[in-house]
């Protein structure tokens, strides 16, 4: 019962009087037409009457709203409807031939509509009824200007498609890359206050003493000569011994999170921007054994992200999700297995968005080596990609290629997921682990064991999520986990440190080769742990103090450092002239680490 002081869309496409809109009006028209229609799907409704008249604007001709449902239509579960309604001109090729239709019937109006705003004319008019139904039937209707783009004429053409089933659903078309860019805006620029920066005097912004801030946000360093930069990322492993800097795209990129896979590096800026690191020629992506030479790398911001704000990224075995701020999941990379959650196993260059989703706020996404997993803000988990071993919880061993709701216990409130090689393990807001998929040498802690060591129950392998069995972690606040190829890490909220699974190569980090297979207290930590990550054969800890330490095997550089006890942790030492810092993030993957790092901040002096 609003009132529209804009009138209707039909009235400000007249009063253009020939002269064509901009395509980013268009879409910003279409973006919140499809939101509507989307919500008004998701209840099972049609709307039956699509068309210019009935789609309300405000006052300023910004915000669009859906109006006139007097003839809609509820459909029980996914029934058709037959009766024919609707406006002539917008009505579909289904319903003039008296055929059953369904919700692609509004995406036939919608593609009406969108014609309409790019042509200021119908797509589909004739002098009588019998002569407009002939048009429908065949199809055919003037091309739009060139003056548009590509992308622009291709979604008009698909919604237009003669066979309904060939035409996009309301979340393929707001998947397209031509359109979410738009939808992302409508929630920050929709009715914001049009502001004018003031630019302040650098004197102004510029403190005294020792680290103040630059006129470009960096900060000074020690000897006060040269600008330190707001963040350094550094990384070893995979031949590369000691820890070296990786160059990033300029001095103030901001990191906030990495994330390593089998042969990429990415990194998440503090402006949600998602950069990779690319060796600078093609297979140096590590060394050669024997090599003394550095590998270089360049970092290459990712494509397609104007107006997309990443939180998050994740890193598989040749593909890469990120999250973005709305909770939207996209993918990209090689789609083996279906680890990209797009249905099939095409690979994707760009990232696209993973449509199975688009209905859930996704708020935190882990890639293992060959399958996904991912939790909403309604603590539901989705997982895909390959199933064997029962990794992805779902009471099989069969692959899937889109997302598939995982089953909880239902006293559980999963907050996060991590993916290991051939198992995945769910975090809860109780601070407990749930764990599914191959668990030799006990590495998911699923084992029966008390704290005297005394084993009840042996448990190989599990395909769905199992609440841990092994004392004492069954008993500790969980805060943070790791999984490696055949061990495991936590840490509970006092900032203990223990370890499970294979210790081959010391990958756990005890004075002793344990005597079973109950979790273990790396006790030689010299300071609580704040950050854990495992690689195949190694572990890296971060403590309190910020000092990193690792231990496991040392071959390859694994260990960023000597070889000198490489069972116990050590501290992982960067190059000397480097100014205090404070780790912001860290991932390990297979045989490499990556580490992102800022100033650490030093106190003035007293004025």
């Amino acid at each position: 019962m609003e009132y529209a002081q804009g009138g209707t869309l039909f009235d400000y496409l007249q009063s253009r009087n020939g002269c064509l809109l901009e395509e980013e009006d268009i879409l910003r028209f279409l973006a919140q037409m499809l939101l509507s229609l989307q919500h008004v799907h998701s209840k099972q409704i049609l709307h039956r009457d699509l068309k210019t008249q009935n789609i309300l604007l405000d006052k300023k001709k910004e915000i669009v709203k859906i109006g006139d449902f007097g003839i809609s239509k509820v459909l029980s579960s996914k029934s058709k409807a037959y009766t024919v309604v609707g406006t002539p001109c917008y009505i579909s090729p289904e319903l003039c031939e008296g055929k059953p239709y369904n919700q692609k019937s509004d995406i036939w109006a919608l593609g009406c509509v969108l014609y309409e705003l790019a042509s200021l004319k119908r797509a589909f008019e004739a002098a009588n009824l019998p002569a407009l139904i002939l048009k429908i039937m065949r199809g055919t209707f003037s091309p739009i200007s060139s003056h548009y783009s590509p992308q622009l004429r291709g979604l008009i053409l698909s919604m237009l498609h003669l066979d309904p089933a060939k035409r996009p659903t309301i979340n393929q078309i707001m998947a397209q890359p031509i359109i979410i860019n738009t939808i992302m805006n409508l929630h920050t620029d929709t009715g914001k206050v049009p502001c004018v920066r003031i630019n302040r005097p650098l004197s102004s912004i510029q403190g005294t003493g020792r680290g103040r801030q630059t006129s470009r946000g960096n900060v000074t360093s020690r000897d006060g000569t040269r600008p330190q930069p707001l963040s350094c990322v550094y990384c070893w492993g995979g031949g590369i011994n000691l820890p070296i800097k990786l160059p990033l795209p300029n001095t103030e990129t901001q990191v906030e999170q990495v994330s390593t896979g089998r042969t990429q590096r990415a990194a998440l800026t503090k402006n949600g921007r998602l950069f990779v690191w690319e060796p600078q020629a093609v297979g140096t992506d590590t060394l050669l054994p024997g090599s003394t030479d550095s590998p270089s790398f360049v970092p290459r911001f990712l494509e397609g992200q104007t107006a997309v704000t990443i939180q998050q990224v994740a890193c598989g075995d040749l593909f890469t999700a990120c999250l973005t701020d709305r909770g939207i999941l996209m993918t990209f990379g090689s789609g083996a297995n279906g680890c990209l959650g797009h249905g099939n196993c095409n690979d994707v260059t760009q990232a696209k968005i993973v449509e199975s989703l688009l209905g859930y706020e996704v708020i935190q996404v882990s890639c293992g080596a060959s399958h996904v997993l991912a939790v909403t803000n309604e603590h539901e988990v989705f997982a895909w990609g390959r199933g064997d071993n029962g990794r992805l919880g779902l009471g099989n061993y069969e692959c899937t290629m889109s997302p598939q709701l995982v089953s909880v216990p239902s006293q559980s409130h999963p907050c996060s997921v991590h993916c290991g090689m051939d198992c995945s393990v769910i975090l809860t807001l109780e601070n407990s682990l749930l764990s599914t998929g191959s668990n030799r040498y006990n590495k998911l802690a699923l084992d029966r064991i008390s704290l005297d060591g005394a084993v009840e129950n042996l448990v190989e392998e599990t395909t769905s999520f199992t609440p841990v069995s092994s004392a004492p972690i069954t008993n500790l606040p969980i805060k943070l986990v790791a999984l490696g190829t055949s061990h495991s890490a936590v840490v509970t909220a006092d900032g203990d440190c223990y370890t499970f699974g294979s210790n081959q190569f010391g990958q756990l980090g005890v004075e002793t080769e344990p005597a079973h297979r109950r979790p273990q207290l790396v006790a030689s930590l010299p300071h609580k742990a704040i950050m854990i990550a495992c690689g195949d054969i190694f572990t890296v800890a971060v403590a309190d103090d910020h000092q990193v330490y690792t231990w496991g095997k040392c071959s390859r550089g694994r260990l960023g450092r000597m070889d000198e006890e490489s069972h116990l942790p050590k501290p992982v030492l960067f190059p000397q002239d480097e100014d205090p810092f404070v780790v912001v993030s860290v991932s390990s993957s297979h045989g490499g680490t990556v580490i992102a790092t800022k100033p650490k901040q030093r106190s003035s002096s007293p004025v």
